[in-house]
């Protein structure tokens, strides 16, 4: 069988699915296996909540709590999946499911891009750019600045980006606008940075900042004068008079290398000081991986750190509140929520870690989830 895709919510069900040797689909939703598809879905799109596929007759269908619903027939030529939402487009018009509810976004769509409960799009019928967020529709610019459109929607944040001090928005190396989880952060015709929070717009900064990234709650930029900032729930502190040397921003959490070179992480308004050192790290949404000053490998997770491995590993993966790697032993370990777990000391073939989920597989054919501490 092939395993298409794993997904979780921390409040709602995880999700796999995967096609088994019979070309059968079945879906993985918290612990049971349900077949849905006797053919192979023609494409497949996993979030955590819900499901999005066009079947091999074309039927474009979302799985969700339990069941499929087909949404129409052969329209559907795309799908992207985030925690929340399912958008799909009908040739140039844009739509989002949530929750059960399809709402059209666009009828003329242009770039656009999906977080995990708001949509940034650009209308081409109105000419400007809008926001989805639970259930409206929101005015946003009619106009974004930046050097060239092409780089409006250029970086995709599902995780986040680590931004050096060399780049810019001027340069062209960062989007004028940007999109992640709950927040939408941009600089309008007009060179002002502005946030969509709450389905609000927020005039944050009347004048170019240098360079931002963001995550959910949580916006971190240089501004015009070189102080780094970050907007968190609502308020905004100078978190250094001047420029970092490099920065990444996660969910309600950045980290950095300050200007006075000790590497530091802002969580829920407090910053905690990590060390005079400039690591390698990885940010991905509620955890921070990074090489301490003596080469252990450490995590910081909501404000605690756990030391993984007396060594920094080659490879490894960040996504939600785990991290996951092969050690030295050749054990597949996950660390999630503070917990810290060998999945399996198996020679295995490929693995991956989608969320908090861990997928391995066996051979050619014999693949396993490992959740929570269970094997499936």
């Amino acid at each position: 069988m092939v395993l298409l895709g794993l997904g979780l919510e921390a409040l709602a069900q995880p999700l796999s699915a995967y096609t088994n040797f019979q070309n059968q689909f079945y879906v993985w939703d918290n612990g049971y296996i349900r077949k849905i598809e006797y053919l192979v879905p023609l494409k497949t799109a996993i979030g955590r909540s819900a499901i999005g596929y066009i079947d091999n007759s074309r039927s474009f269908k979302i799985y969700h709590n339990g069941g499929s619903v087909k949404i129409n027939d052969g329209f559907t030529n795309a799908i992207y999946a985030t925690d929340n939402l399912i958008g799909y487009k009908n040739t140039n018009a844009l739509f989002v499911w949530e929750n059960g509810k399809i709402t059209q976004l666009s009828g003329m769509v242009g770039d656009f891009k999906i977080g995990d409960s708001v949509v940034l799009f650009f209308d081409g019928i109105q000419s400007q750019y809008e926001a989805y967020y639970k259930g409206a529709i929101y005015p946003i610019e009619s106009f974004l600045g930046g050097v060239s459109s092409d780089y409006v929607f250029a970086v995709d944040t599902s995780q986040s980006i680590t931004i050096s001090n060399t780049q810019s928005i001027e340069s062209g190396q960062l989007p004028a606008a940007k999109a992640s989880d709950n927040i939408v952060a941009y600089v309008n015709y007009a060179s002002q940075f502005r946030i969509f929070y709450h389905g609000e717009v927020i005039d944050q900064e009347p004048y170019l900042v240098q360079s931002f990234d963001l995550g959910r709650n949580t916006v971190a930029y240089v501004d015009i004068n070189a102080q780094f900032r970050v907007f968190h729930d609502g308020k905004t502190r100078l978190l250094d008079d001047f420029t970092p040397e490099t920065y990444a921003v996660g969910d309600d959490l950045v980290a950095f290398i300050g200007s006075d070179n000790y590497f530091k992480i802002f969580y829920n308004d407090s910053v905690y000081t990590m060390g005079y050192f400039q690591p390698e790290f990885s940010v991905g949404d509620h955890v921070v991986a990074f090489e301490d000053g003596s080469g252990y490998f450490k995590v910081f997770y909501k404000g605690a750190v756990y030391t993984l491995e007396s060594y920094y590993p080659d490879e490894y993966v960040v996504a939600y509140n785990s991290v996951a790697y092969v050690n030295r032993a050749n054990v597949l370990r996950q660390f999630c929520e503070g917990d810290i777990f060998d999945v399996t000391n198996a020679g295995i073939s490929q693995w991956r870690l989608d969320y908090d989920v861990v997928q391995y597989r066996f051979g050619q054919n014999l693949y396993k989830v490992f959740y929570k501490g269970r094997t499936y």
